[in-house]
């Protein structure tokens, strides 16, 4: 009888110290993605932060580095005339890659010419 006991404290040890590894693992994965998922902004982001960012490779976040030495980048207007090869496309990317200036993401403009639907239209 003594050696159930001890084989089921044993066991009961054993799956609270699993129970609480399994806790940690997904605390630890949790906050992972967390990071992972976390919005840079370009005026206070490291080269390595902007790096990670999709669509930003060595040579933009460079570019980024040297502009911002100059002045911070006041909008996303502001960051597309400065940063060489940004247009419009890339900074909604971007932003939806996680990229804020100012703590903003880019919106595009509500202005932009609405295309025919068909030809038509064009007639």
């Amino acid at each position: 009888m003594t050696t159930l006991r001890a084989l089921f404290a044993t066991s009961f040890i054993f799956d609270r110290k699993l129970s609480m590894f399994k806790k940690i693992f997904a605390f630890i994965a949790a906050m992972s993605l967390v990071a992972a998922f976390a919005a840079v902004d370009v005026n206070k982001g490291s080269a390595a932060e902007l790096d990670g960012i999709k669509g930003i490779g060595p040579a933009t976040s460079k570019v980024i580095m040297a502009e911002r030495q100059k002045a911070e980048f006041k909008n996303w207007d502001d960051l597309i005339s400065r940063v060489k090869g940004l247009g419009d496309k890339s900074a909604a990317k971007l932003s939806e890659g996680g990229l804020t200036v100012g703590g903003t993401s880019y919106k595009t403009s509500a202005t932009a010419p609405a295309k025919p639907a068909d030809k038509a239209a064009k007639k």
